[in-house]
Parts: structure tokens; sequence; C-alpha cells
């Protein structure tokens, strides 16, 4: 007799069963058609008419920020508050896939991967950038406070640690707890419809649901497209460094047609043979030029770093959570809405990844160790990198002093004030190529598995698809954007990321509900 609560398994539908099978593909109808079409169809817009398109995408990013850039700050501090209300609530002893469900991993492999998964091209590209933005007033600063002070310099580190830490951590949380909870322990397919099967039914096999699919699928390719977009920018800028190479737009589409190709050779050779090798690849590298900064560079003041900016976020984090009268507006909508839009996007891909590897967690236990885990990791390496760098702009030193040129560049003109630099920048560029590759494989894995109706045992072709236009988004983006490329890899992520904003706040509503009816029937 099953143990699953009678209202949540009234339903015969079956994985699958909605799916089509053509050119050797088993796909979902109408979500992989429609969400094609759509990518499809802006991809030849955008490449007919770049000036139309690049313009459009700029008003569309405007307009989302004029007019709700309050829902992006209420849809953050709505998540963070509610994990904690459900780490601290009865629900939190819920275990994911029942009761007598057990880890199929150990704790520490458990941390380790969540320490992969809180690494990325981003941490990459804006853990030197940042820090010293905010600290010049290179696009504003936190709260308004006055550049190049000892304030700002605390600000900067707060105000990173604020948009790389608990928020993002909680809007992930969300994602991969409904998509854990409903997938083991409701036998639904892993797809974002079946989160919200308490709100709608069986209507979520249907329109509604294929609705919600269509945009898990856009909001998680545009958000993948822009960090793609950055790690081109910023592995183009390393190797122009690095070789002389002129890092223009035609090196950065190198950069992703190759990495794409690399990509698709990855997801050819499956989970284990790719993401799983590239990944443990990527920890070592990252590991070893985190410990590089840290020894070469200045050691005491990155220790004193990392207890001042943890004690910053804590007093600072209602402050920069807050949207209401704010003065730096420059800032918190350049910088903040936009890292919201950014997460929400990257939820469904992050959420599916963290519910796949947590079955036999506690509700309390995942969400506390998705909460703590890569903020932990995140403040150690945000220390370290935004310390040193800091450390060479106050004392005046490297090209960083005198403020922000390229943004692309900045990882490698603080590496370059500091011992072995062609070495260290070598190894950067090989450490964001690397993440460029699993964030395209990793992504086109949680994509596909959308679109072919939550199976997740489905032809490598598919995968290899999804890959490919992964990459063909983020060079087009780059390409209409030209020299403000980054505006237009912003444009993409928010304009995606707004619809989004509320599939997740309804998505709360639908993982309480679910949550407490399992508690009544089986723990209560």
């Amino acid at each position: 007799m099953s143990n699953k609560p009678e209202k949540f398994v009234d339903t015969d539908y079956e994985i699958g069963q909605d799916n089509v099978k053509i050119l050797g593909m088993d796909i979902h109808n109408p979500v992989f058609a429609t969400a094609s079409l759509f990518i499809l169809l802006f991809l030849m817009w955008t490449l007919i008419v770049p000036e139309q398109a690049n313009t459009v995408l700029g008003a569309a990013k405007q307009g989302a920020i004029d007019h709700f850039d309050w829902l992006f700050m209420v849809g953050g501090n709505l998540f963070v508050l509610f994990t904690l209300f459900l780490i601290a609530s009865p629900m939190g002893k819920i275990r994911l896939g029942g009761k007598e469900a057990s880890p199929e991993f150990s704790t520490l492999s458990w941390f380790s991967m969540l320490f992969a998964a809180g690494m990325g091209i981003g941490l990459m590209f804006w853990s030197v950038a940042e820090p010293v933005a905010y600290f010049t007033d290179w696009w504003g600063t936190p709260l308004g406070v006055e550049a190049r002070t000892e304030e700002a310099a605390a600000m900067a580190m707060g105000a990173t640690m604020f948009h790389w830490g608990v928020h993002p951590w909680a809007i992930y949380g969300v994602v991969g707890l409904a998509l854990a909870f409903f997938y083991y322990n409701m036998k639904l397919p892993l797809t974002i419809r079946s989160v919200f099967y308490p709100v709608f039914g069986d209507l979520v096999w249907g329109r509604v649901g294929d609705v919600i699919d269509i945009l898990a699928v856009l909001a998680t390719i545009f958000g993948l497209a822009t960090s793609l977009g950055l790690g081109a920018q910023q592995a183009a800028a390393g190797l122009g460094y690095l070789f002389g190479i002129e890092a223009g737009i035609n090196v950065q589409i190198a950069v992703i047609v190759g990495v794409t190709l690399a990509a698709i050779f990855s997801v050819l050779r499956g989970v284990d043979g790719g993401v799983r090798i590239l990944s443990n690849l990527n920890m070592s590298a990252a590991t070893v030029l985190l410990l590089f900064v840290l020894i070469a560079g200045p050691t005491l003041a990155i220790i004193g770093t990392l207890f001042s900016t943890a004690g910053t976020y804590a007093t600072e984090i209602w402050s920069l959570s807050n949207w209401i009268g704010r003065e730096d507006e420059k800032f918190y909508s350049g910088w903040t809405v936009f890292y919201w839009a950014w997460w929400i996007s990257w939820s469904p891909f992050v959420g599916m990844f963290i519910a796949r590897i947590s079955k036999g967690r506690t509700v309390r236990e995942f969400l506390t160790a998705v909460l703590i885990v890569p903020t932990l990791v995140t403040l150690v390496w945000m220390s370290t990198f935004g310390g040193s760098v800091l450390d060479q702009v106050q004392n005046g030193t490297g090209v960083l002093a005198g403020g922000i040129d390229k943004v692309e560049l900045a990882m490698f003109q603080m590496l370059e004030n500091l011992p072995l630099a062609e070495i260290t920048s070598l190894l950067a560029v090989l450490l964001v190529l690397v993440f460029f590759v699993t964030s395209s494989d990793s992504g086109s894995l949680v994509i596909d598995a959308i679109t072919a109706g939550g199976k997740t045992e489905v032809p490598s072709t598919q995968r290899v698809y999804w890959a490919v236009l992964e990459g063909m988004i983020a060079g087009v983006l780059l390409f209409i954007g030209g020299s403000e490329a980054l505006n237009a890899l912003q444009a993409g992520a928010i304009s995606t990321g707004l619809p989004f904003t509320l599939v997740l706040i309804v998505m709360c509503y639908s993982v309480w509900k679910g949550l407490r009816h399992e508690y009544n029937a089986l723990y209560k």
C-alpha cells in the first residue's frame, strides 16, 4: 500500500505520455516545439535586424527595472523568509523520498557537490571586478557611500556578498526543494509543472503546465546564455592578455563555438564520463587558484577581509534588501535587480541539480545546507579575490588602482601584480573555459529533462540540440550588443527572469501546501 498522501496521487498521468518520437528524439509535445520556435525566431530576428533587437531588448530591460524592480526585491526577500520558515517549522522533518529513504551520498560528498554548484563563470568574472566597481563608483556605490573610503571598501565587500550569498541560494533552494519533493515523494515527472499539482491539479498536464515549462525553458536558456556570454568575454580577454590577441567580437564568438563543441563532446560521453570528470577538474583548478591568491597575495589583509565582509554582510543585509526610499537607485537597479533576475533565470538549472543529489535528506537538512554551504564557500572565494584586489587598489598598485576599464580584464589585471602571473592567468582562462563547458553541458541536461516531459533517459541528440542553441543565443547577444554586450546579456536575463519570478512566488504556496499535507498525513 502506498504511503503517499491520497490527494497527490489522484492522477493517472504517466511520465512521457504526451511525448512524440521524431527524428530520433523523444520530446514533449508542445513544450519542445514551442520553446524551440520562440528561440529560433529570436535568433533570426537578432541576426536580421541587430540594431532593432538591441534597442528592443534594452527597452525591455529598462521597463522591467522601472516598473517591476519592487517585484524582484519582494520575491528575493520572500524566498529567504520562506526557506527560513520551513527550516524552523515542524515540516522540516519531512524526508525527501519518504520516511524510510536514506541519502544516496555521504554528507561530505553531498557538501562537495553543493560546493561545485556554488561555483561558476560568474564568480570568476565578478569576484575581482565587482568589489573594485563598488569601491571606485564605476556604476554607483552601495547605499550611496562615498567612493574610495574605508566605508566604501567595507560596503563593496558586503554588497558583493549580498549578491552572491543567502538570497540567490534561497531562490535555488525553493526550486530544488519543490522538484525533489514532488519527484521523490509524489512520484511526479521531474519538470517544473509537477510542482504546481497542488494548485492546478490535473490541469498541469495540459496547457497550464505547458506554459509553466516553456517559461522555465526560456528563463533557463537565457540565464545560461548570460553566463556563457560573460565567460566568452573573459576567456577572450585572457587570451588577449596572454598572447596579444585582440579580444574583439570575433574572438569571443570563436570561444563560444569552440566551447560549445567541447560541451557537445561532453554531452555525448554522458554524465559520468563528461560532467562529473569536468566538475572534478574544475574544483581542483579552482582550489589551486584560490590557495595561490591567498598565499601569494596579502594574506593578512585577506583574512581581515573575510571577517569584515561577514560582519558587513550581516549588519547591512536589511538595508540592501530594502527597495523603498533608496537613494542609490543607480546601484540597486543596475546591480541588485539584475542579479535577482539572473538567479531566478538560473533557478531551474541549479534547482534541478541539487534536487537530484538530495534524496534521503530532510527538508531541514536540505535547506540548511543549501543556504549555508555555498554561502560560506562564496564568502571565502570573494574575500580572497576581493580582499586581494582592494588591497592593491587602496595601495595604488596596478592599473585597477585607477578604476575599471574593461570588467572582463579585471581578474587578469589583479593577477599580474602577483608572482607567476602568466601561469595563473593561463589557469584562470582554462578554469573559465571548463566552467563554460560544464555550464553548457549541465544546462542542456536540465532543459532536456523539461522538454522531454520529465524523462531523464532520452537520446543524447536532444542535449546536443540544446547545447548548440545555448551557444547561439550567447553569441547573438554578444554580436548585437557590440561594445555594450554586457547590457544585451543583462537585458536577456532580466526580460526572461521577470515572468518567472511570478512562477516562483506561486511555487512557494504550492510547496507549502504539499509539505503540509504530507506532514499531516505521515508525521503528525
